[in-house]
């Protein structure tokens, strides 16, 4: 995957590009797994399990991506690090709910990440948001102008997973497919209409839009109808294409039956966006 924006220290890229030429971009910020060593010290037994990445999502899209030409972007450091689907500024992102920070200190089960008195203070905040989450946001945010430059249109898929049951969060066990928009903000409805379309024709799966998740900061800050710029969140069970529980493997059985869902979900934007 080229466009892997190397630093010049050596250190691990920021994110990794595949480029496309259809108008679709894929992002997968919540991919990563790297923890730079002055990090990763700091963390508890817990944290270093890094078990709320979203696994092997950017497997899930890869191959798909590719046959039909969308782009792919993905992060690689952990969402621990810095959580390139939170505000810049910190705000929370759902107003009374619980939320987890820019740069977390607790698990999805509510377990420290760091060491008693090793979580990081509003300076090293702000430079995790330099380092990490702004060149992830330029590349974002290049590739769509470029897209909608060039074709008219873009829509951002926002690709996630989660484990199918986190009481942090809800309550019972999670749809397998959930499609945010934003409440309808971040793209056309007709757009979102196709896509549920699909997740009802695929056999097994449950679906719902606005529901359960409605969207992050990426979703909602970019997703631009009247620019034509128009994002969608979907957020997957994990149950749905790997093992939930440490260490977190890739059921290649069950993800050959999601797979295709994904394919339809792309052919289908593709094909909205010819219309």
């Amino acid at each position: 995957m080229n466009g892997m924006n190397k630093p010049t220290d050596g250190a691990e890229p920021v994110y990794r590009f595949m480029p496309g030429d259809k108008p679709i971009l894929i992002s997968c910020p919540h991919v990563g797994t790297h923890v730079p060593d002055d990090i990763a010290t700091r963390f508890t037994d817990a944290g270093g399990v890094l078990a709320d990445t979203d696994w092997h999502v950017d497997w899930l899209y890869g191959d798909a991506a590719g046959q039909l030409g969308c782009a792919l972007l993905t992060a690689t450091h952990s969402r621990y690090v810095i959580d390139l689907n939170r505000r810049p500024d910190g705000g929370a992102l759902y107003a009374g709910a619980n939320n987890t920070e820019l740069c977390p200190t607790s698990t999805f089960d509510d377990e420290p990440i760091y060491r008693d008195g090793a979580t990081p203070d509003d300076a090293e905040v702000q430079d995790r948001v330099g380092r990490y989450w702004q060149p992830y946001h330029d590349k974002l945010r290049q590739t769509l102008d470029a897209m909608v430059a060039r074709h008219g249109a873009a829509v951002l898929v926002e690709g996630h997973s989660i484990r199918s049951v986190v009481p942090r969060f809800f309550e019972g066990r999670l749809p397998d497919l959930n499609l945010g928009t934003a409440e309808g903000t971040s793209a056309d409805g007709d757009l979102a209409a196709r896509i549920m379309d699909v997740f009802g024709d695929a056999d097994g799966y449950t679906s719902v839009h606005n529901g359960r998740f409605k969207g992050g900061y990426i979703t909602r800050n970019y997703g631009d109808p009247a620019g034509n710029v128009h994002a969608l969140q979907l957020e997957m069970a994990q149950c749905c294409y790997m093992d939930e529980k440490s260490p977190f493997a890739f059921r290649a059985d069950l993800a050959k039956d999601i797979q295709p869902v994904v394919q339809d979900m792309l052919e289908a934007s593709l094909a909205w966006l010819a219309d």
